[in-house]
């Protein structure tokens, strides 16, 4: 399943110019004037994963078949959108259909493009557009709660819990904070997203920024300016620069990078991110046919991970032949695995580990 992530912020901050490089395409437009972007620009991203390589490299397989990030490049928000201003209602509608949120802002100067605001501020872009999301938000809570009016007082237990869920959140985005930052029961959580609020989503920062502040601009810093608390999620990358390595090869990207004096691909930190954000994790099936990384929710049990592939697993699942990752590699593969008593036979409670390596019994 691909998981899907709204890339949202201001216009003309770099958002089209992240997306192009994300999917090493041209399909996002990306000119000096607001709202090139009208319609959402959807691109499938694979997870950059080196253990799916190496698992590959074992089995030689017929075809290799990486997890996958849906990047969705939303049209920039304005002062406003909440009540509709700059296609506001139909930017946040495509916001509600992204299970987690990129917000880029924009660090970097330039007399080349225009910033809608006239200066460069993150602290300033980021609270507006989070105040928009708010705001909308408000509007739901507020009219679901006008909606059940004195029901949600004396009504049945079900309708006094979702009353008092909604006064929580009413209270919560009032102050400007998002929904997320609330504290649910389990049970409360499933309520809260059948609101399908904006403000219910994780929240990655990616700090645009020019060539040199790659160089000069710590994540501390980022978090400063940005005025968000030091156990934010926020990433530096420049836009600019990764979507120039899509026209070059792994190699000439590997020097361009290093004549930069830069480790790693910004956008595979930010993939790496907004897949950590969402609690998943990845387990890996292998056979001769095809070697292949799936997505599921951490502390998913055998049989949940076992219906991503096919429900017909998840019903008549039997058992899991289960091997961790570093004995795979180390054994090099499942004969020696079982060999060495490092395949395990698992059940139906077993939570599934990031990087197991599953063969899946079942019978339907």
């Amino acid at each position: 399943m691909a998981l899907k992530v709204g890339i949202i912020g201001l216009p003309n901050v770099g958002k089209s110019t992240l997306f192009n490089a994300l999917t090493k395409t041209r399909g996002a437009n990306a000119s000096n004037f607001p709202f090139c972007t009208i319609d959402p620009n959807v691109g499938i991203v694979e997870v950059p994963d080196e253990r799916l390589k190496k698992i590959a490299d074992i089995v030689s397989p017929e075809k290799v078949v990486p997890a996958a990030v849906e990047f969705v490049d939303i049209a920039g928000l304005v002062k406003g959108a909440h009540k509709g201003e700059g296609l506001g209602n139909q930017f946040l509608a495509a916001i509600r259909e992204v299970h987690a949120l990129c917000h880029i802002v924009r660090f970097f100067e330039s007399s080349d493009i225009t910033h809608v605001e006239g200066s460069i501020d993150p602290k300033r872009d980021r609270e507006t557009i989070e105040t928009e999301l708010c705001l909308k938000d408000l509007q739901t809570v507020t009219d679901r709660i006008d909606k059940m009016g004195s029901a949600g007082k004396v009504g049945n237990k079900e309708v006094q819990k979702e009353f008092e869920l909604l006064e929580r959140l009413k209270e919560c985005l009032n102050n400007s904070l998002f929904a997320s930052t609330l504290n649910f029961t389990d049970e409360e959580a499933l309520i809260v997203k059948s609101f399908f609020l904006l403000t219910d989503k994780p929240l990655i920062y990616a700090a645009n920024v020019s060539e040199e502040q790659m160089h000069t601009l710590s994540i501390a810093d980022a978090r400063e300016q940005l005025g968000v608390p030091e156990d934010t999620e926020v990433i530096t990358v420049s836009a600019k620069i990764e979507e120039d390595l899509q026209d070059l090869s792994d190699e000439e990207a590997k020097e361009f990078l290093d004549d930069l004096s830069v480790t790693s691909s910004g956008l595979d930190r930010l993939i790496h991110a907004a897949y950590a954000a969402l609690g998943y994790i990845t387990y890996f099936t292998a056979g001769p046919k095809e070697a292949r990384a799936w997505t599921i929710p951490k502390g998913a049990l055998a049989p949940q991970a076992a219906g991503v592939i096919h429900t017909d697993f998840e019903k008549g699942f039997i058992r899991a032949e289960t091997i961790a990752y570093d004995d795979f590699v180390e054994l090099g593969g499942e004969s020696r695995a079982k060999e060495k008593g490092k395949m395990r036979s698992e059940g139906k409670d077993y939570v599934v580990k990031d990087g197991d390596v599953i063969l899946f019994k079942f019978n339907v």
